[in-house]
């Protein structure tokens, strides 16, 4: 993946002690998608509480911000506060992340011991807020993150006894069986936002039920979309798809705010306050998506094609190197690897439309402008069907397709254009329907229209 933004001027040199700590951030998370697979919503409170520790440990030397945490402010250089965002974000990720095995030389000194307390404050703060991190909650599996609330989904794994309900999906296990991943962290809705009053402080109106035109229309669209893909949708889709090796949409995200703090030349100051309201609007996004999918529990693309069409025939992907073909109905699947056929959680509202939409607001009004230009370079089919020429990827009914080359360039010029192509890029793979994705983008918008004023108030000590 190779992301750029088209500047005129040469790219900033000299990144903040922030920046170089967001990266090492997204690193090790990288590292824990790696090893525990894709958690979007853990990802995204991980690196909320890693960015609000690198403020905190800042505002305290800031004679107008006020921190996150009870913490007198204090006067001190420019060395003393990037060491003690240093050891804030150290501490931070030491708890967040298993993974994370950095160390830094002993410090005894007044700015890293105030960056060790700050950051064990946020953390302590954030220990029992709902996310059961500790796996200490009353109910859990005394695992960390496991659900508490006893879900249990209306469809078993092998029928669909209600089509408006989630089921869990077969992925190939990598090993010529099969495993059914469970709905991930049902429990997500009672995690305690940082600036919204509550989970369901927005929450949409339900979506589309079996039987009505809309759903069937919505039905038709991802179907149609699906079997009819460009090389540049292709791309898309798997820009924007969240997977293995993946650090969530928060970390998509958070990317795309590094590129900002390039592209304008941001300070440390700047650098702090951008990557603390990103993280922690994706957090609060996250947050409240997940009280939409747990309250209506929607199904997928892939249990509503299925049922829809069992017994007929339609026109869908055939797997790696097949190209589209005709199939029944019930062996639809979406544009994705077995081993991550869907994101294991149910549809309505869309988590990256929610989380891009919200991102993209909280990054319009932290710079007030919504001009992006952003380029992301792809070879289309790279991350779905590797090792195939893009002929045969193309390919239609077993006739090779007509294009050469699947290299893509990708133009993101505002961040509304961004979000509305990663809600876009969700239906075009076979993950959502278009409810899903319009009540996702208007949810985000409203958490972040809503979130700026709070955070504006702690910039200004209020």
């Amino acid at each position: 993946m190779f992301l750029c933004l088209l500047l005129s001027t040469p790219v900033w040199a000299q990144p903040s002690v922030a920046d170089r700590w967001l990266g090492i951030m997204l690193d090790t998370a990288a590292l824990d998608v790696d090893k525990f697979g894709a958690r979007p919503t853990i990802l995204s409170r991980q690196m909320a509480i890693v960015t609000t520790c690198m403020y905190d440990a800042w505002a305290v030397y800031d004679s107008k911000a006020r921190p996150t945490q009870d913490e007198p402010h204090r006067n001190g250089t420019r060395a003393e506060q990037e060491t003690a965002i240093a050891w804030a974000a150290h501490e931070a990720l030491r708890d967040q992340f298993p993974t994370y095995q950095r160390s830094l030389p002993p410090d005894s000194g007044a700015a890293a011991e105030l960056g060790r307390r700050v950051a064990h404050r946020v953390l302590d703060a954030r220990h029992h807020d709902g996310a059961n991190q500790l796996g200490d909650e009353v109910g859990g599996e005394s695992t960390p993150y496991s659900d508490y609330t006893m879900y249990r989904p209306v469809n078993p794994n092998d029928r669909v006894l209600d089509p408006n309900c989630w089921q869990a999906l077969p992925f190939a296990d990598g090993k010529g069986g099969v495993r059914y991943p469970q709905f991930l962290t049902p429990h997500w809705y009672r995690v305690r936002p940082f600036a919204l009053q509550s989970s369901r402080q927005f929450r949409p109106e339900p979506p589309p039920k079996y039987g009505s035109a809309e759903l069937k229309a919505d039905v038709d669209e991802c179907l149609r979309l699906n079997a009819n893909l460009s090389v540049e949708e292709k791309a898309l889709v798997e820009l924007m798809r969240d997977g293995p090796k993946s650090t969530g949409q928060s970390g998509h995200w958070l990317h795309f705010a590094r590129m900002v703090s390039r592209r304008d030349h941001n300070n440390l100051e700047q650098d702090v306050k951008l990557y603390f309201v990103v993280a922690n609007v994706c957090m609060d996004a996250f947050i409240a998506a997940w009280d939409s999918k747990r309250v209506y529990d929607s199904s997928r693309p892939f249990t509503l094609i299925r049922y829809y069409y069992k017994g007929q025939k339609v026109r869908g992907w055939l797997g790696p190197g097949l190209g589209v073909g005709e199939i029944d109905g019930s062996q639809w699947i979406p544009y994705s690897p077995a081993t991550f056929v869907t994101p294991p959680f149910p549809g309505y509202v869309s988590g990256h439309s929610c989380v891009s939409g919200a991102a993209a607001e909280a990054l319009k009004l932290f710079t007030g402008s919504d001009r992006f230009e952003a380029e992301e370079e792809r070879q289309a089919g790279e991350l779905t069907e590797p090792g195939f020429d893009c002929p045969t990827i193309q390919q239609v009914d077993g006739q090779a397709g007509g294009q050469e080359s699947c290299f893509v360039r990708l133009h993101l010029p505002t961040f509304s254009q961004a979000a509305e192509m990663a809600g876009r890029s969700r239906v075009l793979g076979g993950y959502h329907i278009q409810s899903d994705n319009r009540a996702g983008l208007k949810l985000g918008r409203e958490v972040a229209d809503y979130s700026w004023p709070i955070y504006r108030a702690y910039f200004q000590g209020r």
